[in-house]
């Protein structure tokens, strides 16, 4: 039989090239995997996209893509293959709670509707509580949303054509009579989003504030490092203490080396080299800090541990001295299981920042807060302040003008900065309700109380006091009947309560519960009256001779057994059970793993559970209540550990009742 050759050649070279392209796509794959684990977003994305060329699983690719453009702050960019990587399969469980925020900001509020109520239907227990409480309450926010847009102000919304750029520019400040803003136009690229660093600039703004009379130049060359991001400037009453935030030089994944940092005016006008500020938490992002108007209060964002979930505005006090309090969270009222950020405190004391998790327009939205009789109250700016895009740092330069920021449409660039002059809010009613009828809520509180054992059985006969924290008295007490059930009972807004359930043969409980945050928006009030009551589950422990309990989270240093922090606050729980059941005497036990000498490992352990007693014996207990005892490695819980997470179970504080 004759072969032709051509033809085999031909066939040959064909699959040569086939694999040839097959390989050059799953390598350009692979570096893109790289470049994404290593927080080089933009340089991800063009290695994505060569790897469409090859026989690349579409679901991993598509959600890569996805998540280098979300990552890198461009949502709707990300949308299609959020979409693309849904259709082929993804079992990635964030996918649909990002795509849902991707159509937000397209304005597409049907289909981040479609997608969330999915989310949540089948989030799966991986899923962390804050992400699955955001969901929810952004599902009843795109519910809302023919209400939410009703709200428009009439003002003038100019862009600063002269001062914007295809980059980036926010966080606008007046000083004197200069503009000073952050924005991309350093030499160095950040490969996170493939945009210029950040550094601070400055520009002479006209009469009418509207336009700028020059072109903008460096605020300052002491302020001014090629290799990170620098801005959201805030300065002191007197001009002469600048805050700003400065790091992100790419070098850490998820942009969590970016601290505060203060510098000073000094002679010849020039600014001091900015010093980090202690208050600064190094394994977190620390940015937009704002002063109060008197300057005794410094506002800044943080997504520190601790918080209420993602991004959480924080403050704290400065004293004559120029030193900085302890910080502390803004609470729940302000905060919430999204991102707050970019705070401003207005001549008049009132509170604006950004938010994409009280119910808005877009991803993050300008809303203001305002504090009256204890109640806080957290108001959306509506249109045209806030959009589909992204709308912060707001500022007033007098009562009915000022700067923001925006990503809309119809900018020059990224991120623009826009010039407002404020008029009259109004508000389009829905039809069954008059213009100026008042709204108002009356909150409750119920519950059950029932044996923590399974299956659960509701327990009657139990006692109920919920006490008003502020003044140590029960607002109610309550027996329970034989469901189980308690309530309901009027709560006020802004309060905190707590719920004391006891019952003969149990371990009296105390849980709190807060009403900060659970104030309902007025945008989703649709009646002149509205009743909403607050159900508490509340699980009792039978008190049962040598029952033993586990401490959760009670963790110690490396051969160390002083009592740290975290540790602290969890014994204090402990603290709480003791004084709730002043009978009641136990065992503190500590336990290790087996990864160190059996004698060592005793010795360990009896410091560490001996630590434990003395430091609840510092809050009031009496030490005859208590025993310390270290066990060691005498009582594995997981034996033959392996994996971190089993010897961690074995590493474990735990007591024991031995009498009633």
């Amino acid at each position: 039989m004759r072969i032709n050759t051509s033809s085999v050649l031909l066939v040959a070279l064909g699959l040569a090239t086939g694999l040839s392209g097959c390989n050059s796509a799953m390598q350009a794959y692979k570096k893109g995997v790289r470049h994404y684990d290593a927080g080089e977003y933009n340089l991800a994305i063009p290695q994505f996209e060569k790897a469409r060329k090859g026989n690349i699983d579409a679901a991993k690719l598509n959600y890569y893509e996805a998540e280098a453009y979300r990552q890198s702050n461009r949502f709707a960019e990300a949308a299609p293959f959020y979409q693309k990587a849904i259709e082929a399969g993804t079992q990635e469980p964030n996918a649909r709670f990002n795509y849902a925020y991707a159509l937000k900001t397209q304005g597409n509020y049907a289909g981040a509707l479609e997608q969330l109520q999915q989310f949540v239907a089948k989030a799966p227990k991986t899923i962390g509580k804050a992400t699955l409480e955001k969901a929810k309450r952004e599902v009843e926010t795109l519910r809302a949303m023919d209400i939410l847009a009703r709200k428009k102000t009439q003002i003038n919304l100019k862009n600063m054509g002269n001062l914007n750029s295809p980059g980036a520019e926010f966080a606008p400040i007046v000083r004197g009579e200069e503009l000073i803003f952050t924005a991309s136009r350093k030499d160095k690229v950040y490969k996170n989003n493939g945009q210029q660093m950040l550094g601070l600039y400055k520009t002479k703004l006209n009469q009418k504030l509207d336009e700028t009379g020059n072109a903008p130049e460096r605020f300052s060359a002491n302020i001014f490092k090629e290799d990170v991001n620098e801005g959201t400037p805030a300065f002191s009453k007197d001009g002469k203490t600048m805050i700003l935030a400065r790091g992100n030089n790419g070098k850490r994944k998820g942009g969590l080396d970016v601290d505060l940092f203060i510098s000073r005016l000094g002679e010849g006008n020039t600014w001091s080299e900015p010093q980090r500020l202690p208050i600064s938490d190094s394994t977190a992002w620390d940015g937009s800090p704002a002063f109060s108007v008197d300057g005794k209060t410094l506002y800044f964002a943080s997504n520190r541990a601790g918080g209420q979930g993602g991004i959480d505005l924080y403050r704290t006090s400065i004293d004559a001295s120029g030193r900085f309090s302890r910080p502390v969270n803004m609470g729940r009222d302000i905060n919430t299981p999204g991102d707050e950020m970019f705070p401003y405190v207005s001549a008049d004391a009132k509170l604006y920042f950004a938010s994409d998790g009280h119910p808005g327009l877009g991803k993050l939205d300008v809303f203001v807060a305002t504090r009256s009789g204890g109640v806080t109250r957290v108001e959306n700016m509506g249109q045209p302040i806030n959009s589909p895009a992204d709308d912060f740092g707001l500022i007033f330069t007098e009562p009915e003008k000022g700067f923001l920021a925006s990503n809309r449409e119809g900018g020059k660039g990224d991120d623009d900065i826009y010039f407002f002059e404020e008029g009259t809010t109004t508000t389009e009613a829905p039809p069954t309700i008059a213009q100026n009828a008042p709204k108002t809520v009356r909150y409750f509180l119920a519950g059950t109380v029932s044996a923590n054992e399974q299956p659960v059985a509701p327990l009657d006969s139990a006692r109920v006091r919920i006490i008003d924290d502020a003044t140590g008295q029960p607002i109610a007490e309550v027996v329970t009947g034989q469901p189980g059930t308690f309530g309901k009972y009027p709560l006020q807004e802004g309060k905190d309560y707590t719920i004391l359930a006891e019952r003969k043969g149990y371990l009296t409980r105390r849980e709190p519960f807060t009403m900060q945050g659970k104030s309902i928006p007025e945008v989703f009030l649709t009646k002149p009256q509205t009743d909403t009551t607050f159900n508490v589950a509340i699980l009792l422990d039978k008190a049962t001779l040598n029952r033993t309990f586990v401490l959760e989270n009670i963790y110690y240093d490396l051969d160390k057994f002083n009592i740290r922090p975290d540790a602290a606050e969890e014994l204090d729980k402990l603290v709480t059970i003791l004084k709730d059941n002043p009978t009641l005497k136990i065992e503190l036990s500590s336990h290790t793993d087996v990864r160190a000498p059996d004698a060592y490992n005793m010795r360990l352990s009896q410091n560490r559970a001996k630590s434990a007693v003395d430091y609840i014996v510092s809050k009031g207990v009496d030490a005859d209540r208590m025993v310390a005892k270290g066990y060691g490695e005498t009582q594995l819980v997981v034996k033959n550990a392996k994996t971190e997470e089993e010897h961690q179970r074995n590493r474990r504080t735990e007591f024991k009742i031995l009498s009633l």
